[in-house]
């Protein structure tokens, strides 16, 4: 059985700061119809475990539910914030009526709580944390710090997390239905390009490698010497030192320009421009030609 959760320090403090909470005349939860209580419309989680969800469903027909859904009002009725696998859990059991904790929070509030609440649970797939973290450091604009406090983890344990974000779509689909582990993950996120790490990805399904055999064929890709890129500047070496000569005369100083670049994949390479300055007044007199104060 899924051992009963705490609040955590993180949530306990987010529910702390909201402004009013709903209890019944003895300050318990309150007691309510489940048929009350809509879905969240942020909610995280994206796959819910038949198995785990059974184990809690046999928990609750013998001990009831242990730690009350968070719910917020909505007209009539009420919307969960946190508590969605409990719910599903209860209507499995048969139960018509639930407790619940019932705070007023605005859409934003809201999808905080849910995030962190689900976030301090352990059952959580690799990848629904990862999204986790990156949705609350684009829309509160939280550091990997900040989030690590928030939902009391490492910050290594946020940062190796959102890191397997940048994988390709296949590789987070094969780790989604379990065909790849998140140590098969980590080791696959240190290969610079997608397409070998997407090989490895296929070859390690395929053949059920352990992350120990993996990590052995990744650092042989990464010591197998490469060959050079084809590359074509993006700015004929003519009209390059047409544009250098014109730079020279409009500042006064040497001035050097690198092409941005193409490569015989279609990617590109950036290009940059240096500007010698001699002194303070020298960098003053540049930024002034450039329309800066």
């Amino acid at each position: 059985m899924p051992g009963k959760h705490g609040l955590g320090r993180g949530l306990g403090a987010l529910i702390k700061d909201t402004t009013s909470r709903h209890e019944d005349s003895d300050g318990g939860p309150l007691v309510v119809s489940t048929g009350r209580i809509e879905k969240n419309t942020f909610q995280p989680r994206k796959k819910f475990e038949e198995e785990a969800l059974q184990e809690l469903t046999e928990s609750i027909k013998t001990r009831g539910v242990l730690q009350p859904l968070l719910v917020r009002p909505n007209g009539k009725n009420y919307e969960l914030i946190a508590g969605e696998r409990r719910l599903r859990a209860s209507k499995l059991a048969g139960l018509t009526q639930v407790p619940v904790i019932v705070i007023d929070v605005d859409d934003n509030e809201s999808l905080e709580i849910a995030l962190v609440e689900n976030l301090q649970r352990e059952d959580l797939g690799i990848l629904e944390e990862a999204e986790g973290y990156q949705a609350l450091a684009d829309k509160f604009d939280m550091t990997q710090e900040q989030i690590a406090g928030r939902v009391g983890k490492a910050r290594a344990t946020v940062t190796n997390a959102m890191r397997l974000l940048m994988l390709p779509n296949e590789i987070k689909t094969m780790l989604s239905s379990g065909d790849l582990s998140a140590g098969h993950a980590k080791i696959l996120i240190g290969l610079e390009i997608p397409d070998e790490q997407i090989m490895l990805a296929r070859r390690c399904a395929a053949e059920n490698l352990s992350v120990r055999n993996l990590e052995k064929l990744a650092k042989k890709i990464k010591q197998t010497p490469r060959k050079p890129r084809a590359v074509r500047a993006d700015i004929p070496t003519d009209h390059l030192s047409y544009l250098s000569d014109k730079l020279h005369s409009h500042f006064g100083t040497s001035i050097r320009i690198n092409p941005s670049r193409t490569f015989a994949n279609g990617k590109k390479g950036k290009g940059k421009i240096e500007i010698d300055f001699y002194s303070n007044d020298d960098l003053d007199r540049i930024l002034t030609l450039f329309g800066v104060e």
